[in-house]
């Protein structure tokens, strides 16, 4: 049988793993796939505050999801994560990494000593002094990574591997059909969103946006809606003004009005990104994310990127185990991503 390995998403009040087999194959298997819920303020912007917490949240999800390795990928996909466009002296690619703290300073908000550092080679071309690689930094607190790190190893896991985020929702979303071209690929998850752009399923550009799903319910509950009834409203009628009742039009302005500012942000993003870059279009965008259940999203982010807009789907790639219940996937299908994408940083 071949090894496996777990992808483990820490999210916002919620962990997501699923275990893989064969991830540096053609066609991986998806043994399992489970998500607990924990209370959202053991983490705050993405790091762990409270690692009794999570440490608790883990054996949980352990033990429902009969997970038969401990052996984990975490991804790191906070605010406190930089990526930035570096190209280097072509040399080999342990050696690249080796000089980043000693190159990389002026670029960083944080001291080096502070970061962990990693970079991610896209193309070779030719500099005014030679041969250049040239590809992304990623910056993450050390802090931060530390800490998901420790609690792992305190629920007695063990950490293998450590990722960046989108570039686990690239691997999981970016394949074949899909990854033709240039492509943005937009995950709203509850307190943050990322958006990558790839061609030919390469990453060319991330940024992580402070802003997410979450912020609707918020502004939702402080109107008096309980958190249950919030997202209830979020995913029936969602963007759509026509299906509020007439009393209910502040809800139905609240949630527009937070939506459009993350639908800003995101158009802002892209025509960053097209400023920078104008001999490459944009072909389209692969939206996922648990903030992209919100009933009329997909429609809103075509109107205001004017790009066609469509739902990924992580499990594609994937063979599926019968441990997963097909019925049930549907409603976790849009927030899979990131785990899935973990399992599979062997094959990039």
């Amino acid at each position: 049988m071949a090894t496996s390995v777990v992808g483990l998403d820490i999210g916002h009040g919620v962990l997501r793993a699923a275990e893989v087999a064969g991830g540096s194959t053609g066609k991986p298997r998806l043994m399992r796939y489970h998500e607990v819920t924990f209370p959202s303020d053991a983490t705050r912007e993405g790091e762990i505050v409270e690692q009794d917490v999570l440490v608790r949240a883990l054996k949980q999800l352990w033990a429902a999801g009969k997970f038969a390795t401990r052996d984990v990928v975490l991804g790191v996909g906070n605010q406190r994560v930089l990526t930035r466009d570096l190209s280097v002296p072509k040399v080999p690619l342990d050696r690249i990494k080796e000089a980043l703290p000693f190159q990389v300073q002026d670029l960083l908000p944080i001291p080096v000593a502070d970061a962990v550092l990693d970079f991610y080679p896209i193309a070779e071309a030719q500099g005014e002094s030679g041969p250049v690689i040239q590809g992304l930094l990623v910056a993450a607190a050390k802090a931060s990574v530390l800490a998901n790190v420790r609690a792992v190893q305190a629920a007695g896991l063990n950490p293998i591997d450590v990722d960046l985020s989108p570039f686990a929702l690239t691997r999981a979303l970016l394949t074949g059909k899909s990854g033709k071209g240039t492509v943005a690929l937009v995950h709203v998850g509850a307190t943050t969103s990322c958006l990558v752009i790839a061609t030919d399923g390469v990453p060319q550009f991330v940024r992580i946006i402070p802003s997410g799903g979450e912020e609707v319910t918020t502004a939702l509950v402080n109107l008096g809606l309980t958190p249950a009834d919030a997202e209830r409203m979020k995913a029936t009628a969602g963007l759509i003004r026509e299906s509020y009742q007439p009393e209910s039009m502040a809800i139905a302005e609240t949630v527009i009005r937070v939506t459009d500012d993350l639908l800003g942000s995101i158009r802002n993003t892209l025509q960053f990104y097209r400023n920078t870059r104008p001999n490459d279009p944009i072909m389209g965008i692969i939206l996922s994310g648990g903030g992209s259940r919100l009933r009329g999203f997909p429609a809103a982010l075509e109107e205001v990127t004017r790009l066609q807009v469509e739902l990924g789907d992580p499990t594609d790639r994937f063979a599926l185990a019968k441990a997963i219940d097909v019925h049930t996937l549907p409603s976790v299908l849009p927030a899979m991503g990131v785990a899935l994408g973990l399992t599979l940083r062997s094959a990039s």
